[in-house]
């Protein structure tokens, strides 16, 4: 398996990294990690055994993979200057940093080198969501998916959709969260606990998904199926479509595209 030295040791960082040794994609002798905060460090090293503190050149230049978990406010530059002399030709950096371009990493990191950039998904503990991923001429999915598999899924994309996926993809759970819970108040509104409403949505939304899948059908082609004439469902479907939710779902996923654009405008 490849070693992977973290730089930066966050939610994100920590989240791949648990999610990669339960799906045994990573050991935890092939993971270092160097943040500013000396204490994270030793939080994340006891808690899931990783590799022994060595030099950072030392763990850089041994890594197949180097992963930039900064945040986007962060001196990406002083960083790129300080690790760049101790990459190997064959080192793939994968970039976490939302907003930073393939362009702009490789003006920091100088030519040559093998860039991935990812938008991973914050499912990671499932092994669901997509991440999406850019990679630069060099770089190349044999060299990436195996790491990137241990948390989810991979959707590769040119970069000019990265904003959207990010708006639409990795913010997609709100959405969901936010259903399940508008839906699950509707049914103590109409009399069910609050225990009874919530397994029922639950056990409704698996279900419809696994009948999507499994039937290969359009979502309209099953709500025709579940409506009869004058019957239960469609008046309740009748005031949904009278609601604003399909417009303003549509509106929020905008707003979001639009604030991943604009946080990346402020590079």
């Amino acid at each position: 398996m490849a070693k992977v030295h973290f730089i930066g040791a966050g939610q994100m960082a920590e989240a791949i990294i648990r999610a990669s040794l339960a799906a045994g994609t990573l050991r935890s002798q092939d993971i270092s990690l160097e943040d500013i905060d000396p204490n994270r460090i030793a939080l994340l090293t006891e808690r899931y055994g990783l590799a022994p503190e060595r030099q950072n050149g030392q763990r850089l230049h041994e890594a197949a993979l180097v992963v930039l978990g900064i945040r986007p406010q962060d001196d990406l530059a002083s960083v790129a200057a300080r690790i760049q002399p101790h990459l190997s030709a064959t080192t793939t950096v994968v970039s976490l940093i939302a907003g930073v371009t393939l362009h702009q990493l490789e003006a920091a990191l100088g030519t040559g080198k093998p860039i991935a950039r990812v938008i991973p998904n914050t499912l990671t503990d499932t092994g669901f969501g997509y991440s999406g991923v850019v990679l630069n001429a060099l770089a190349s999915a044999e060299q990436v998916e195996p790491f990137l598999n241990g948390f989810g899924k991979v959707l590769y994309l040119p970069e000019r959709l990265i904003d959207i996926f990010t708006g639409f993809g990795v913010a997609g759970p709100n959405y969901i969260y936010y259903f399940i819970e508008s839906f699950t108040d509707a049914g103590v509104l109409a009399g069910l606990s609050r225990a009874q409403a919530s397994e029922v949505v639950l056990e409704n939304l698996q279900g419809a998904v696994e009948m999507l899948r499994r039937s290969q059908k359009h979502p309209r082609q099953l709500l025709d199926i579940n409506n009869s004439p004058a019957g239960v469902g469609i008046h309740g479907l009748y005031e949904l479509n009278n609601s604003d939710f399909a417009a303003g779902l549509q509106r929020s996923v905008l707003a979001a595209v639009k604030r991943t654009r604009e946080l990346g405008e402020a590079h």
